[in-house]
């Protein structure tokens, strides 16, 4: 298999990434919380869209639902795409991820993207997804660091989905951990500093 082959056509390709850039660029976490009379969440904590900032507003249901709904939006855009092909949903899931980090109703300042990359990986290669939980919970129990957890899950998932035979959805992955490492380099800093915050910490 030629791993850098594309046999889906060019329209084709246009439609699956548009089709994904607009599912994943649904704010989630900003409708939810006007729709709940908090606000606009970018006016607090980090000023990110995604549900760890959204939690910032006490509220753990909200937080919950941004999670699941910034998941499904990439799962929806990367499993209905694929129906045209693997391809397709390639292109319509890093669209949905790119989405989501760049959303050009708030001005391409979105979220840092994890949930999106865990919804996409179930649209592509479900079951997938448990050795992400995995590597999460292995990781979280072991440092308490909810960003150095979803750093190493992504670095690992591109080689299991290489070894395991899913050589182009790797690759996918493979720029999607990139540039999620990219947008997590604050947390990255912090984690070297010994300045991050540990899961369950207060304040």
């Amino acid at each position: 298999m030629d791993l850098f082959s594309w046999q889906l056509g060019l329209p084709s390709t246009a439609l699956s990434l548009a089709f994904g850039y607009l599912l994943g660029s649904i704010p989630f976490g900003l409708i939810l919380t006007r729709m709940a009379g908090l606000g606009d969440v970018r006016k607090i904590g980090s000023g990110n869209i995604g549900a760890t900032n959204v939690l910032r507003t006490g509220n753990k249901k909200l937080a919950a639902a941004t999670l699941l709904l910034d998941a499904l939006k990439g799962t929806a855009a990367a499993a209905i795409a694929s129906l045209w092909g693997i391809e397709a949903g390639i292109a319509a899931g890093l669209a949905a991820f790119l989405g989501h980090l760049y959303p050009v109703w708030l001005g391409f300042k979105g979220g840092k993207g994890v949930a999106t990359y865990i919804g996409v990986l179930l649209g592509l290669v479900p079951w997938m997804v448990l050795v992400f939980a995995a590597i999460w919970l292995a990781m979280a129990k072991i440092g308490r660091y909810s960003s150095l957890s979803a750093l190493v899950a992504t670095a690992v998932i591109p080689v299991v989905l290489y070894a395991t035979g899913h050589e182009k959805v790797a690759l996918l992955f493979a720029v999607m951990t990139l540039i999620t490492w990219v947008k997590h380099r604050a947390n990255i800093q912090r984690l070297i500093a010994g300045t991050e915050s540990r899961i369950g910490d207060k304040g």
